[in-house]
């Protein structure tokens, strides 16, 4: 598995898989059973599977079983992973991070921090290029307090603009495996990036937190709560027809067949 040739191939849209335990009250069994069904439901529809790991940490030590196991199922139905990491630490810690998640899992993605500098990345890109992976580098977070940093004025201009430089010249050199996350809350500068980025972006924040989809060429777009819990409920007849809502809006009525 190859991760870029396989979204590349495929509609848009990433299942976030962040489980809540409110809504599994028979407990961890019940959530790998519910997310396990829920991919197999939205396998037709997905370009990969987003599982956050926070959530999956916070269930302690079945929980982060839980989470490797997921990204070994998604994979046997042919479904990429990106695993929603967050990383960004020196560069000796980010390769045992890179060997964890790009090399254990040949094909996959990771997203990454940059604010470390390009030492931090560079074992995630060395692995991403010899693992058949992508990286998807932190650009323009969805959260409404992004702005308090990433639009700081600079003398080349917002900071998350200097950001997606940098980026775009990543990805130049590593053959396209370096991706950007942009907000889709932010629409102004989703689309602006969309115009000086020629890479992948990952365009978190459509759903629960007000973002909207659009069809943007090279654009991902992950959801989770509205996804995983439709309506706040658990419910795979629902997601699936939110999956196929949304793919409906932006142009790809051919994945429905």
């Amino acid at each position: 598995m190859d991760f870029l040739s396989s979204i590349g191939a495929k509609p848009p849209l990433v299942l976030g898989l962040d489980p809540r335990p409110q809504h599994h009250p028979a407990g961890i069994g019940d959530i790998r059973a519910y997310a396990l069904s829920l991919m197999e439901a939205l396998r037709p529809y997905l370009a990969a599977v987003k599982p956050q790991a926070a959530f999956f940490e916070a269930l302690g030590a079945e929980g982060y079983a839980l989470f490797l196991e997921l990204a070994r199922e998604a994979r046997a139905m042919g479904l990429p992973v990106l695993f929603d990491v967050k990383r960004g630490d020196v560069p000796s810690t980010a390769r045992a991070y890179a060997r964890a998640y790009l090399e254990a899992f040949p094909g996959s993605a990771v997203t990454a921090s940059p604010l470390l500098g390009e030492d931090s990345l560079q074992p995630f890109f060395d692995a991403a290029a010899q693992s058949g992976g992508m990286v998807f580098v932190l650009a323009r977070t969805s959260n409404p307090g992004a702005r308090e940093f990433f639009e700081l004025e600079t003398a080349r201009g917002m900071f998350w603009e200097v950001l997606l430089e940098k980026t775009e010249a990543w990805n130049r050199r590593f053959g396209g495996r370096v991706g950007a996350v942009i907000g889709a809350t932010h629409e102004e500068a989703l689309e602006a990036a969309r115009e000086r980025f020629a890479g992948w972006i990952l365009a978190p924040g459509v759903g629960a937190q007000g973002g909207e989809a659009r069809p943007l060429a090279r654009v991902l777009y992950p959801l989770s709560r509205a996804l995983m819990y439709p309506g706040g409920k658990v419910d795979v007849a629902e997601s699936e027809r939110a999956a196929k809502a949304l793919l409906l809006r932006l142009g790809f009525e051919r994945w429905m067949s």
